[in-house]
């Protein structure tokens, strides 16, 4: 009799542990599925297809999705170049003499001799956090990525203490 228990016992492990473990990418191979690119948001529309036999095997395959791509911002940037290069870099030159650099206040230009064109990146403490090389953007490159990963006047101004807005 307590055999039986033992045994019992031990297959109910064995198949807690499988249902609970993913399948190897070869368990997930010979099932029809690619472990290495198939994300979980895809086993969840399988119902919309008629297809829910595969849900259970799908998730034991997949890879959790990111929980949505998040922008890194930044408080503070600064554009170094060397004037002398500006002959190589024509679109950075475009810039830099533009009225775009104006749209950015807490953009500063800095000029570095014999420097190629960088920007640095900031936090609101003025901290380093990234540094990038822009030789090879042109000049709307640089305004979107600004546009995009600079924090704007406004969203700084969100504290409704300072600025008594409701």
């Amino acid at each position: 009799m307590a055999y039986n228990v033992l045994v019992v016992v031990l297959l109910t492990g064995v198949l807690a542990s499988s249902v609970l473990t993913e399948f190897s990418a070869e368990d997930c191979w010979s099932l029809g599925l690619n472990k290495a690119n198939l994300l979980c948001s895809s086993c969840d529309s399988l119902p919309t297809f008629d297809l829910d036999i595969l849900k259970d095997h799908c998730n034991q395959c997949c890879h959790r999705d990111e929980s949505g791509y998040t922008v890194k911002r930044y408080a503070q940037a600064r554009l170094e170049v060397c004037t002398c290069k500006f002959g190589v870099y024509p679109q950075i030159q475009a810039f830099v003499k533009s009225d775009r650099p104006a749209k950015f206040p807490n953009l500063q230009i800095k000029y570095v001799r014999g420097l190629d064109p960088i920007i640095t990146l900031m936090d609101k403490d003025g901290n380093v956090q990234d540094v990038l090389a822009i030789d090879k953007w042109n000049t709307d490159s640089v305004e979107e990525f600004l546009k995009t990963h600079l924090i704007s006047d406004s969203e700084e101004n969100n504290d409704f203490l300072k600025t008594n807005m409701v």
